[in-house]
């Protein structure tokens, strides 16, 4: 994840990944810092994050545990089989892929009408072969995530923008 000032939406995601890190998906959080003023570092490593405020993405990806990476907005939250999904998914294929949209937690109609969606709105997972292919020094998530060709898992995602909008 990267963050700028996102602790509490930070904490939302962590949480999420927790039963992941029980069943062994995940091994490794990686937080990038762009500069916050809250307490996102306090939250990283009480959470047993990697917490960087500088870096070189070929370097953190290279140094992630696991063959696929999970690129994540702070905020938002996979759904029950997340974990079960992607085993299975990441034993069959070398496919990148995404989360399907929550049928709970969609803009509303005037809100969608050409908007485009943020890169990692529904979240990406890719072979970490592939990310090192495309990480550069300076190159954030989202763009290694723009222009993939994404299959669409079953499982949902709560996108990051829900929190922002429920405590408005």
């Amino acid at each position: 994840m990267e963050c700028l000032d996102q602790e509490a939406e930070a904490a939302h995601t962590l949480n999420a990944l927790v039963s992941g890190a029980v069943e062994g998906l995940v091994s490794d959080v990686v937080i990038l810092d762009h500069g916050s003023r809250d307490g996102i570092q306090k939250l990283a490593e009480a959470a047993g994050c990697r917490y960087y405020t500088r870096w070189d993405m070929p370097e953190v990806l290279n140094a992630a545990r696991g063959e696929w990476l999970m690129l994540v907005e702070p905020g938002a939250r996979p759904q029950p089989g997340w974990i079960d999904e992607i085993f299975e998914y990441a034993s069959v294929t070398k496919e990148p892929a995404r989360f399907s949209e929550s049928r709970t937690f969609r803009r509303p109609l005037l809100r969608r009408l050409g908007r485009r969606r943020a890169v990692l709105e529904l979240g990406v997972i890719l072979p970490k072969r592939q990310a090192l292919s495309l990480a550069r020094s300076g190159t954030s998530l989202e763009k290694i995530a723009t222009g993939l060709k994404k299959k669409v898992l079953r499982t949902e995602i709560i996108p990051a923008w829900v929190i922002n909008t429920s405590a408005q």
